[in-house]
C-alpha cells in the first residue's frame, strides 16, 4: 500500500540557480544547474563540466521554532493559545445539561471582561472565537453572505443543544428521539438525527477557526505583505514596542492556531493532541501507518518558511506556505473519510453499534462540514466549495426521515469516495 512519507522535494522545497560553463559557449543545458537542498543548509551542486559555480547560500532550516532579534524571541501567537483554551472550555459547556444557550453563546462572543470561563485570565481578554469564525481575509473579506451563514450554525448548534438535548439528557434516545445513548463504556448525547452537536461544533471550528485563519489567513500575502510589512521585514523594523516584524507575527498566528496549546511550542510533535482542534489530529492521522510523518512535514514547512522570512526570501516563503495548506488541508481530507468509514462499520453489521457508529459519523459531519476551509497549493480555491459540502451532508441525513439512523452504507461509501479523489490518498489508506 502506498505511503505518504516525508519527501524533501516537496516539503522543503528546492532552490535553483543558474552556473556558467566556458563549454557551449556559457549556455547550459536544462539538466545542468545547482541545486541547493535546503532542510539542513547543505549544498549539492550539480557537475557541469567542471565549471559550476558554487551555489547560492542555502536558507537553514533551525532544529526548533526558535527565532531571536537582539537576544530577545520573537516568536509570538498569544491570541491564538487564548481561543483554542475559549474553545475547550466552550466544548465542556455542551456537556452541561444545566447551561443555558445564553450562557454558551456568550461564551462563544466572548466579550473583554465577562465572566464566562472559569480561567479568569480568559475573561480578561479582548478575543473572541465567533469573531475569527469564518473570518480569513481571502475567502471571507468580500464574501459576507457565507460568514453570516457558516456562523448562523454555529450560534444554531448551541441552541439546538440547549433546545432539543439537554431535556432529554437522561432519556434513551431511539429513531426520532433524541436523548442519551451508549457507547462502550461511554455516553453520547444525540438530537433526534443521531447527530452530537458539540461534535459539530468542534469538528467544525477545526475548519472555520484553526484552519481558515491559518492558511487563508495569516499565511496569505495579502495579509503578509500588507501594507508596509515587507518593507519593514526587510530593514528589521520590528513593530513597535514589540521584537518582532509585523510580517513575523502573522506567520507566527497561523503556527500558533496549529501549536497554541502545546507544552513547548518550539517543538510541539512531542506531544501532539494538545487542544482539541487541529493539533489533536494532526497526532491521529500521523498515528496512521499509512501517513506517517505528515506531522513533521507540517513541522518543517512551518520552521523553514520563518526562517525565509528572517532571511528575506519571500520565494521560499510562499513555497513553505503551500506545503502547510496542502497538508493540513490532507488532514481534514483523511478525517473526514475515516469518520464515515468507521460509523459505517459500527452501524451495518449484525450487532449495530449506534452509539459508537452515530459518533465517528457527527465526527465526520463536522470534519465534512470543514472541507469548505481547506485551500488547494498554489490556488484560492479550497478542496469542496461550500455548495459541493452542503451537498454532502444534505445526502448524509437524507436516506430516511430519521437522519443517522437511516444512513446507508453506500451513501457513507459514495462520500467517502468522492471526498478522497480530490486528494492525493486512498480511501483504503483514510479508513483504516
Amino acid at each position: 500500500m502506498k505511503k505518504i512519507t516525508f519527501a524533501l522535494s516537496i516539503v522543503l522545497g528546492l532552490l535553483f540557480t543558474s552556473c556558467s560553463s566556458d563549454d557551449n559557449g556559457g549556455e547550459i543545458p536544462a539538466e545542468a544547474t545547482c541545486t541547493d537542498q535546503i532542510q539542513n543548509g547543505d549544498e549539492t551542486g550539480v557537475d557541469c563540466g567542471g565549471s559550476c559555480t558554487p551555489c547560492e547560500t542555502a536558507i537553514e532550516n533551525p532544529a526548533s521554532y526558535t527565532f531571536e532579534r537582539n537576544g530577545k524571541s520573537t516568536v509570538s501567537f498569544s491570541g491564538q493559545t487564548t481561543r483554542l483554551q475559549m474553545g475547550d472550555e466552550i466544548l465542556d459547556a455542551f456537556k452541561e445539561e444545566t447551561a443555558t444557550a445564553a450562557k454558551i453563546q456568550a461564551m462563544y462572543a466572548h466579550e473583554e471582561g465577562a465572566a464566562d470561563f472559569e480561567n479568569t485570565d480568559l475573561n480578561a481578554s479582548d478575543k473572541s472565537v465567533r469573531s475569527k469564525t469564518a473570518a480569513s481575509t481571502d475567502y471571507f473579506s468580500s464574501n459576507a453572505t457565507d460568514q453570516a451563514l457558516i456562523r448562523a450554525d454555529f450560534d444554531g448548534w448551541i441552541t439546538a443543544q440547549v433546545d432539543e438535548v439537554f431535556p432529554n439528557w437522561n432519556v434513551a434516545a431511539a429513531a426520532g428521539t433524541a436523548g442519551q445513548i451508549a457507547d462502550g463504556e461511554s455516553t453520547r448525547y444525540v438530537n433526534a438525527q443521531g447527530l452530537e452537536y458539540d461534535q459539530l461544533f468542534n469538528k467544525g471550528l477545526i475548519g472555520a477557526l484553526t484552519v481558515d485563519q491559518a492558511l487563508n489567513n495569516y499565511l496569505s500575502p495579502a495579509v503578509l505583505d500588507e501594507g508596509d510589512n515587507r518593507a519593514n521585514n526587510d530593514a528589521d523594523t520590528p513593530e513597535e514596542g514589540k521584537a518582532y516584524t509585523t510580517m513575523e507575527h502573522k506567520w507566527d498566528e497561523a503556527y500558533g492556531y496549529t501549536y497554541g496549546l502545546n507544552a513547548d511550542a518550539t517543538n510541539p510533535n512531542a506531544d501532539l493532541g494538545a487542544d482539541s482542534f487541529l493539533n489533536k489530529y494532526i497526532g491521529r492521522v500521523e498515528g496512521d501507518a499509512d501517513f506517517v510523518g505528515i506531522a513533521d512535514e507540517i513541522f518543517q514547512a512551518f520552521k523553514l518558511g520563518r526562517a525565509a522570512i528572517v532571511a528575506k526570501d519571500y520565494e521560499v516563503r510562499d513555497q513553505q506556505a503551500e506545503v502547510v495548506r496542502k497538508k493540513i488541508s490532507e488532514i481534514v481530507g483523511i478525517r473526514s473519510v475515516y469518520y464515515l468509514q468507521q460509523g459505517k462499520n459500527a452501524i451495518h453489521k449484525e450487532s449495530p453499534d449506534f452509539g459508537g457508529g452515530f459518533h465517528d459519523l457527527s465526527e465526520g459531519y463536522g470534519f465534512i462540514y470543514s472541507l469548505q476551509f481547506t485551500r488547494k497549493p498554489n490556488s484560492t480555491d479550497p478542496y469542496f466549495t461550500k455548495a459541493e459540502v452542503d451537498a454532502f451532508l444534505t445526502d448524509l441525513l437524507d436516506d430516511g426521515q430519521n437522519g443517522l439512523w437511516d444512513v446507508e452504507a453506500a451513501t457513507l461509501d459514495t462520500i467517502a469516495e468522492a471526498i478522497a479523489e480530490r486528494f492525493d490518498f486512498t480511501l483504503e489508506q483514510a479508513a483504516e
